[in-house]
C-alpha cells in the first residue's frame, strides 16, 4: 500500500474517489491495488491476476469497503504465485473511507496496523494505528519484520511494515540478477528501465531502499539517476564503465545536478565479481553495508 498512498492521497485532496483493495488471507503482502472512475488503475496485487474481480466491486462505487472471497482458478494461479482451489480474500475499500492521517503515515513509510471492521461482508469502520498511537500489543507487532493479517467474523487486522524496497532501473541479466538477489533477502523489488515509470516507483522510497541504476543508453539512465537522487532512497548505485558514470555525470552536470556524492558507481562492493550473479551480491552487499553504517 505504500507504493498507492502518493496517488491515493492525492485522490482524496482533489475530492476524486478512489477504491484501494489488498490481499487479507491466505496471506499479507504491502501491495495494494488503486482503481479510479473511468478505470485507471495505481499499483499492483497477486501479478494482476485478480484485477478484474476487484475492478468490478470497484465499478460499483459502493458507499462502504467490501470483503471479497474468491477461489484461485486455473488461470490465476501462474500469475498470482497461487496454488489452484485456495481460498483468497480482499477488502475493496473507498478511500474517503479511511482516516486521513494514513496517507500521511504510508508516505513517511511507518508501519502501521489498518483494521477494519465488519457486518457481514460490509466494512463498517476503518482505524489505524502507527507506532506513536498503538497499545503496547499492537506496538509490538508493528515491530515485526513482514506485513501480517488477522481476519476474524467482525473485522479484520492488517499490519503493514515498510521493509525494504530495491527500484532497478534497467532491464536485461543484471536486471534479472540483482532482482533475484534481492528478493533471496524478502526486499521488495521493482524493475523498469523506463524513467517515466521510474518516477513513480522512486516517489515514496526511504532511507532503507535503494536504486539501481544501469544501461548502456546515456540519456535513459541518466535521467533514471537524476529521478534517483531526487528520492528519499538510502542508498543510489549506478553500474557501468567509469566512462559511462563520466558520461551521466556530464548528461546531470548540464542539467544543474552537481552533487552526485550520493552516488556508487560503479555500484557494488570490490571482490573481483564478473558474472551477473556475482555483481549482484556485491551490489546488494554494499546496500546492506550501506544501511548498517547509516
Amino acid at each position: 500500500m505504500y507504493d498507492v498512498a502518493l496517488s491515493v492521497a492525492a485522490c482524496a485532496r482533489a475530492g476524486t474517489r478512489a477504491d484501494v483493495a489488498w490481499l487479507i488471507a491466505p496471506t499479507a503482502t504491502n501491495d495494494a491495488l488503486a482503481f479510479t472512475p473511468g478505470g485507471g488503475r495505481i499499483g499492483g496485487l497477486a501479478g494482476g491476476a485478480f484485477d478484474g474481480l476487484l475492478a468490478d466491486v470497484a465499478a460499483r462505487q459502493l458507499p462502504r469497503g467490501r470483503r471479497v472471497r474468491h477461489r484461485v482458478e486455473d488461470w490465476e494461479a501462474p500469475s498470482s504465485g497461487l496454488t489452484v482451489g485456495t481460498d483468497i480474500e480482499f477488502l475493496v475499500v473507498p478511500a474517503e473511507q479511511f482516516p486521513q492521517e494514513v496517507w500521511g503515515a504510508l508516505l513517511e513509510r511507518e508501519p502501521v496496523l489498518i483494521t477494519a471492521y465488519l457486518e457481514g461482508d460490509d466494512v463498517t469502520e476503518i482505524e489505524i494505528a502507527t507506532v506513536q498511537t498503538a497499545t503496547q500489543d499492537d506496538a509490538r507487532a508493528l515491530q515485526a519484520a513482514k506485513p501480517s493479517s488477522e481476519v476474524d467474523v467482525d473485522r479484520v487486522r492488517t499490519v503493514l511494515t515498510p521493509g525494504t524496497t530495491l527500484v532497478v532501473a534497467g532491464a536485461g541479466p543484471m536486471a534479472d540478477a540483482l532482482s533475484a538477489q534481492a528478493e533471496l533477502l524478502g526486499w521488495n523489488v521493482a524493475v523498469d528501465p523506463r524513467p517515466e515509470m521510474v518516477a513513480g516507483l522512486t516517489a515514496a522510497l526511504g532511507g532503507d531502499d535503494a536504486v539501481v541504476v544501469m544501461g548502456h543508453d546515456v540519456e535513459s539512465s541518466s535521467r533514471c539517476l537524476q529521478l534517483a537522487l531526487e528520492s528519499g532512497a538510502g542508498y543510489v548505485g549506478a553500474l557501468g564503465s567509469r566512462a559511462m558514470q563520466r558520461s551521466r555525470a556530464d548528461w546531470l552536470a548540464y542539467r544543474d545536478v552537481t552533487d552526485v556524492s550520493r552516488v556508487h558507481g560503479p555500484a557494488g562492493l570490490d571482490i573481483g565479481a564478473a558474472t551477473p550473479e556475482e555483481i549482484a551480491v556485491s551490489v546488494v552487499a554494499e546496500i546492506v553495508g550501506n544501511r548498517v553504517s547509516s
